[in-house]
Order: structure tokens, then sequence, then C-alpha cells
């Protein structure tokens, strides 16, 4: 019989809060509940990632479900001693939305998470990832069993039809065509694969599921053999996520341990088992030809489609290939019927979308909300709008191969076809804020630098296109911008989306593109005026000191913090900055006490 406890600590155990030594906080509460005699009576559960890592390192209490957000070694003492002792819940370290006149609230009841829909992440931040018998315990390998038990292969395709699920790795490609694609494809030998490369900056969804619920995963690739008719499964994923690495290799031996991997599942007759496959950082193993190509120790070069993988992929057989989101939403559309998915989200875009919520906003994190959410809802609502008070300018969706959205298209839904049409898309889920301090020539030139350096180099129009892109915008953005530079950059973009070999060079352009469409009027300030509205630009700004407001220190901070003594005056007389000598590192803004230095 399992060990009955009265409480449990859930400490989130995912990359971010680990960064932030919840792995000794974790140490911490072992040693203190051990001094103060609760180890038999309180368990601590190492966690995936809660969502909220603006918050982090997150630790939930229960059963009184408290939230303690920020949480420090030294806070240890004083939650064992104050909370789990003597039971009075520590307010100080309590979120501040879950506590309201003394009284904790349930978190799904807080803005953050009110609005969310956990499918893909149902279980992170909830079961102990490391342990397939709590996996098991919220329903984990009952689809499994319920396809070998009761369900054809047609069946379990025609379910993932009627779901109207769509690929989640930025394609929008329909599932259970892809499915039925693989399932059809002459060959008595098949291969699944989970694309676990993720690569976007900025990007964290797919990595906080392996973190947080990896047989969710396992358990999925399974049911997907059994549809295509295959019995090995790889999962190829980036060596620079070792907490998911880990917990993989965890799930993996102990889901082969329970007999749910390998010979004769469930007493089925069917055989599946999976592998790992480690990424070695190139962004272009993203796109699923490369990646097959990487799984078969080639050269990580995409190729010519078709054929297509369902039809030639792994050692040139049919293959079906999923990224990890995707599978995650497979065992509930199983155990809840086609119709349940389907009645979530908008005609086209079923179910829910995974977004890794970053830049300028108050609540970074990882949600999840049913797909036609609006960016409105997003970033004000779940994200708790932007810092300091500043204006939102713009939002990135899809990483390079995206659009920065404009203020404008707050209120526009988010789902595949509604993005596509403002000149974005949905990509793996990455949506990066920027305030009104965003130079927008200054982000296309950021993830245009960023593909230059992520190109195999097969093709010419990625090769050499893109990185002809990147000389015209760093022209414009030190000064040198000409009249006609902004017609080039649309010509060579869309040369290079007709012409390139790839996903990854044929949406480079997509970033450049969408800038000059709603903020054009910046890149002909870089252009004609010369100047840089947002003040990012170096070389298109200066800082001067504004005689009304300068004291005149007889200690001037200005003074003392210029790198390359650029500031002089005499006390009590205003100073100056030598524009020869400057170096436009901002030390004199940052240090000005009376606000007398401006940039220009």
């Amino acid at each position: 019989m399992p060990k009955l406890y009265r409480s449990h600590v859930m400490i989130c155990g995912g990359t971010g809060c680990t960064s932030s030594n919840s792995d000794k906080i974790a140490e911490r509460f072992s040693e203190e509940l051990k001094a103060k005699n609760l180890d038999n009576e309180v368990q601590i559960v190492r966690t995936g990632c809660f969502g909220l890592c603006e918050m982090g390192p997150v630790i939930v209490v229960y059963p009184e479900g408290v939230f303690y957000s920020r949480v420090k070694v030294e806070d240890v003492p004083e939650i064992v001693e104050e909370h789990l002792l003597k039971g009075r819940i520590v307010k100080r370290l309590v979120y501040g939305e879950s506590i309201a006149e003394g009284e904790i609230k349930p978190l799904e009841d807080t803005k953050f998470y009110k609005t969310q829909k956990r499918i893909a992440l149902r279980n992170c931040g909830v079961i102990d990832p490391e342990n397939i018998e709590e996996y098991i315990a919220f329903d984990g390998y009952k689809a499994l069993a319920k396809v070998l038990k009761e369900m054809t292969p047609q069946e379990v395709i025609d379910i993932v039809k009627a779901s109207g699920l769509r690929g989640r790795g930025g394609g929008g490609f329909p599932t259970g065509l892809k499915w039925q694609f693989t399932h059809d494809a002459p060959g008595d030998e098949k291969y699944v694969v989970c694309n676990a490369d993720e690569g976007d900056p900025g990007a964290f969804m797919d990595r906080s599921v392996l973190e947080g619920d990896p047989h969710s995963v396992l358990e999925a690739m399974t049911i997907a053999g059994y549809a295509v008719g295959a019995h090995q499964g790889y999962i190829y994923v980036r060596a620079e996520y070792p907490i998911a690495v880990k917990r993989l290799n965890v799930a993996i031996k102990q889901a082969r341990e329970y007999g749910l991997l390998g010979k004769d599942i469930f007493g089925s007759g069917f055989d599946f088992d999976i592998e790992i496959r480690l990424g070695a950082g190139a962004f272009v193993c993203g796109e699923e030809t490369a990646l097959l190509n990487s799984i078969m120790g080639r050269r990580g070069e995409p190729r010519p489609r078709p054929p297509f993988p369902a039809n030639s992929g792994v050692w040139n057989k049919p293959t079906l290939i999923n990224n990890v989101e995707t599978y995650a939403n497979i065992c509930p559309i199983i155990l809840n019927g086609a119709e349940w998915f389907a009645s979530i989200g908008t005609e086209k875009s079923k179910g829910t979308k995974v977004f890794a919520l970053g830049g300028k906003i108050n609540n970074t994190g990882l949600i999840e909300v049913p797909m036609g959410t609006t960016l409105r809802e997003i970033i004000y609502d779940i994200g708790g709008g932007i810092p300091n008070g500043k204006k939102f300018k713009a939002a990135q969706t899809g990483g390079p191969s995206g659009g920065c959205i404009p203020a404008e298209c707050l209120d526009t839904p988010i789902d595949y076809d509604s993005l596509i049409s403002i000149g974005s898309m949905m990509g793996s889920g990455g949506l990066i804020v920027m305030d009104e301090d965003t130079c927008m020539v200054d982000i296309a030139k950021f993830f245009l630098e960023f593909t230059v350096d992520e190109s195999c180099g097969k093709c010419p129009p990625c090769r050499i296109g893109t990185r002809r892109m990147l000389e015209l915008l760093d022209k414009i953005t030190s000064g040198r911008g000409e009249e006609g530079d902004i017609e080039k950059l649309e010509t060579l973009a869309k040369s290079i989306k007709a012409s390139a070999l790839c996903g990854l060079g044929q949406t480079a352009p997509n970033p450049v593109l969408s800038t000059i469409r709603y903020f054009r009027h910046e890149y002909e300030a870089h252009i004609r005026d010369k100047k840089c509205p947002a003040g990012v630009c170096k070389s298109l700004i200066s800082y001067y000191i504004e005689p009304d407001k300068c004291r005149g220190c007889a200690k001037p901070r200005c003074v003392a913090g210029c790198p390359v003594g650029a500031i002089s005056g005499e006390p009590k007389k205003p100073h100056v900055i030598d524009q020869d000598k400057c170096i436009k590192c901002g030390a004199c803004l940052d240090n000005c006490p009376f606000k007398a230095v401006v940039k220009r």
C-alpha cells in the first residue's frame, strides 16, 4: 500500500525555476522536514512548470493549495516551521493575487489562470514527472489501453481527424491527415518521430511538456505507432535541454519496466519502442526533413519535397513526424472524444495553443489558451500588461519565421488563418511582447541575424539572399540608408519566399515584411531623417545635457561614470558632452539624478 502523507510540497522543477535554485530549495526542505520530524508526514515533489515563471521559484502546498512565489532558500525554515508545523500560512510569500482579506483563493480564479484551459499542460505542475504511477493515477496509459483493446488503427485515425487537431509545430497541417497518409503508404517498416528540436528564440513550450509530463508524449507516440503501423519511435530533442532529456530517459525506462513499451503491449500483440536522439543545436534541424537526416547520422540539411516523410522518411521508410505539443493532445482526444476537442477553439483552429509569453510583459511564463483568444486578452488579462506603464507596440509570434503584430491588431483572434492574414504565423508558440521603446527595424535585423547564422547554406536564396537583406538592414540602422532600400528589401524578401528550399528560408523574410508593412515610417525615419524614433540604434542617437536642468554637481555622477571622459564642465555650471568622444553607452543618462541627460 502506498505511503500516505498529510501534506505535499510541490516544487517547480522546470528549467526556469531550477535556474533560480529550486533544486537547492528542495534540498533545504528535506533537511528542515527531517529536523522537525515531519519527513514521514510531508512529501516533497519536484514537478514540471506551473506556468507563472515570472514568480519563480514557485511552490504549492497541498491540501491548502497555497501558492508561494519567489521563494528563496532562506525562506524554507519559516515555511516548514509556520505552515507545515504550526498550520499558519506565511502570507508574505503568497502570490499576491491568490490571497484576499487573508483568505486563499484557488489559482484557477486568478487572472493569470482563469481564462486558460490546460490540455497539453494538464499534468505539468500536478504530478512528479519521474514517477510513472502518478501519471497512471491521472488516467495515464488509459488511452493506450483503450486503443489497443477496443479500436482498429483506422478508428484511431478517424477520431484524430474528426477532432480537427492541427500540427502545433508551426505549419498547422491537419494531424489526422498526416496519420492517414503514413498509414496508407506502402511498406512493412514504418517509423514514428517526435520533433522536440525547439529552437525559436524565447520558446520553451515543448521543453516544459517534456520536463513536466514526459509519459504523455510516450503514450501518444505509441498510439500513433499502432495507428500507422510502426514499431519504432524516435524523439529528437535538443541536447541543451538536460532536464527534459533526463526525465525522458527515466520515463522510457519506467514504461519498459511496466510493459507499456516493448513487446506485446497490454497483451495485444503490438510491439513498440522509443529511442532518444540528441540534436546538436542546429535551428534548421527543426525542419522535418533536416531532422530526419540528422536522426540517420547525416548532415542536418533539408531536402526537396516530395517525397514527403509520410512516404519516404527515416531510412527512406514511411515516417510520421509530429511535435511535442501535438502528441500531448492525443490522449485527451482519445479519452474525451473528437467532439469534445472540436468544441474548443474556432471553426478552423480547434483546441488550445500553448505559448511561451516573454519580452516586455509583467507575467512572463507558459500559458495555454483556447484557439481564438485575442492578443489583447493574452497580453492584458493573462500577461498583466506592459511593465512601467509603457505602451504596447507589437508582438512577435512564430519566432524568426513569424511576423510582428501591431497595436491595431490587438483584437485579432489567435488562430492559424487569422495570424497569416495579418502577416504573421502561429509557429511553435513563442510570443514576444514589445513596448514603445522597441525599434522595429532593429527587431527585424535581430531575427534576420539569427536566420543567417542558422542557415544550413544548401540553397542560394537562403544562404545568399538573407545575407543581402541583413546587409541592407545593417546599412539602414547604421545611418547609411538610402532611398530605394526599403523596396530592395521587399523585392529580395518576395524572391526568397518563392524560391528557398525549406520552410526556414521561405519564412525568413517574414519579420522584415511585417515590420515594413506596419512600421514603414520607422524605416523611413532611419533613412530620410537619420533618426531612430525609439532611440535604440546607436549610430542614429546622441546624448545631450539640457542646460536648464543641469545643476553642475560638485562631484558629478555623469563625469565619474563616463568611460571615455566625454563630459566636462565647471562646478555649478551646466556640463556638456563632447559628441566626438561619446561612445553612446548611455551611462550618463542612467547616472544623472536630475534627468538632465536626454537621448535624441
